[in-house]
């Protein structure tokens, strides 16, 4: 099914202009998330050209992964000769196959094309598959990546036209100073094997080990975050449980978006556990809200953290590392305050009201482009 953001599109037989004040969109991506409260980057960006005056329209909503995976190819399809340009958000596995279906589709009707690269995991997934990844980009208009570290991988298999990092809207975190840092730890993401939440306890048991009385006395971490049914939500209490901490962990399953800033402002250290990344949004909230941030270092998390200013950055899978780095924290309260605040500067520059116009003038580029040819 598809959902009209704005209302109907002009017909099929309006010609495409080569800039216009309104644009006509279609967006291939995730529109399913915001029925359990998790609207995805595609259906914010949707609504945010809709507020800006455009037309736009989406695929397809259905929960169902098959349904939903028909409906982007029907959807695309039917909208194609009616549209200024198409944005398609690709994603590793099958995601990228779905992203090479509409592709075709909309190539075969002379559609320009933005393709956008979502996934941590696509340098992997482009490793594997180089000729499909470089036939994509070829076919694409643009191709834009979301971090610096995508545009430095993929930039082998073709032309990265931007980098256009995820926004977020700012005022919608409360932001609260962390002058110093108390041993509330939040983490929050998906139970995926990805993710490496069993690195969460193995931290929390660190920390008991070397942990002063009076950290002891108020030490607790909370985890949000479905369950992706491939054993590591399991392995996680499991951890925790023969590591002697499930007394001081907490696992409320996921956060629906609305509640987000209220499940990170309950906590002053932000953990990211992850084995890949690329800009993952759940960082960039907590840093919005002004917790104290402690990642591993992998993918593009260096793109989004900067060492020592607005977070601290650890070795993957190292639970001693992370541990360190939460006790420098709460050791030290001129660390923990500069933290805070460079983390709140850092997201308020992925604002939508910062990116939004940036990403209308590429899109408005793009058509006047492909109009030229």
């Amino acid at each position: 099914m598809v959902r009209t953001v704005t209302g109907r599109l002009p017909s099929e037989t309006t010609p495409r202009t080569a800039v216009a004040e309104r644009l006509r969109v279609l967006i291939v991506g995730d529109f399913s998330a915001s029925k359990v409260g998790n609207a995805s980057v595609a259906e914010q960006l949707a609504g945010k050209l809709k507020a800006a005056g455009d037309q736009v329209v989406t695929t397809s909503d259905r929960t169902n992964r098959v349904a939903r995976v028909a409906g982007k190819v029907i959807d695309t399809a039917r909208y194609r000769h009616a549209i200024d340009v198409a944005i398609i958000d690709v994603f590793a596995g099958m995601g990228f196959r779905w992203a090479e279906w509409t592709t075709q589709l909309l190539a075969a009707a002379d559609v320009p094309m933005i393709h956008v690269l979502r996934s941590g995991s696509m340098p992997m997934f482009s490793a594997g598959q180089p000729e499909r990844v470089r036939r994509l980009f070829a076919a694409s208009s643009s191709v834009v990546a979301l971090s610096g570290f995508l545009k430095e991988e993929m930039s082998s298999y073709g032309t990265i036209s931007e980098i256009i990092p995820n926004p977020i809207q700012v005022s919608k975190y409360p932001y609260r100073h962390r002058s110093i840092a108390l041993p509330k730890l939040v983490w929050l993401r998906t139970f995926n094997q990805l993710y490496n939440p069993t690195l969460a306890p193995k931290v929390l048991a660190e920390l008991v080990a070397q942990g002063s009385p009076s950290v002891m006395e108020s030490l607790h971490l909370s985890m949000y975050g479905a369950d992706q049914k491939d054993g590591t939500w399991e392995a996680t209490l499991a951890t925790a449980r023969a590591l002697g901490v499930d007394d001081i962990l907490s696992m409320p399953g996921p956060a629906l978006k609305a509640d987000v800033p209220a499940r990170l402002a309950e906590g002053d250290i932000f953990l990211n556990t992850t084995h890949v990344d690329n800009s993952p949004i759940s960082v960039v909230e907590a840093m919005a809200c002004g917790l104290c941030v402690v990642s591993t270092d992998v993918g593009g998390m260096r793109y989004i953290v900067t060492h020592g200013v607005d977070g601290l950055l650890v070795p993957d899978n190292d639970a001693p590392a992370m541990a360190a780095a939460v006790k420098r924290i709460l050791e030290n309260p001129d660390l923990a305050d500069r933290l805070s605040s460079d983390a709140r500067l850092k997201a308020e520059s992925v604002d939508w009201d910062k990116i939004l116009p940036r990403g209308r003038e590429h899109i408005a580029k793009v058509i006047a482009g492909h109009a030229r040819k």
